[in-house]
């Protein structure tokens, strides 16, 4: 039987999956942020750069879909609660000597939860639509590194990353 203390909140005592309940936590303004990159051929990099993809403006594109994932997590995800958003903000840095993208998405709302969900899932769309924009010129692309930068507030307080090697 699992332990019914478990830091696990998405099952209860019997193991079960189930959505928390937050109707007791206080809303409170609640902030994530969250990275990811896509590594491609410097060939395709420089579509990118030079805005000459044949699918048109693969950032702005990508930009309006990582928006557009954030909005929709509650829809991918099954236990994540569907949330008020008050903010999205995408940003995309070209990296021209690693060819590569980077992601970092923030969501702001707020609520009874966080939006650390919805700031991963910004990261993954955004980045999973510069693939299929450039898949046509580089099907080896590889997207990496996605992962929670910060989160800021709730009950738990806040949580920053630990700076990676």
């Amino acid at each position: 039987m699992p332990d019914p203390v478990s830091p696990l909140t998405h099952f209860d005592a019997t193991g079960q999956a189930h959505m928390v309940d937050v109707a007791a936590k206080d809303a409170t303004h609640r902030i994530a942020r969250a990275t990811g990159v896509i590594r491609m051929q410097p060939a395709t990099f420089g579509l990118v750069a030079q805005g000459q993809a044949k699918k048109g403006d693969v950032i702005g594109v990508a930009r309006i879909a990582a928006i557009q994932g954030a909005k929709r997590t509650a829809d991918l995800v099954p236990l994540c609660h569907p949330l008020p958003i008050t903010r999205v903000a995408v940003d995309f840095e070209l990296d021209a000597a690693r060819s590569e993208v980077r992601c970092t998405a923030q969501v702001e709302t707020l609520g009874r939860t966080g939006v650390e969900m919805e700031a991963l899932t910004a990261v993954q769309v955004g980045l999973l639509t510069v693939y299929d924009m450039l898949k046509a010129a580089d099907r080896g692309m590889v997207i990496d590194g996605v992962r929670l930068l910060e989160k800021r507030g709730g009950k738990s307080g806040d949580w920053v990353a630990r700076v990676r090697s």
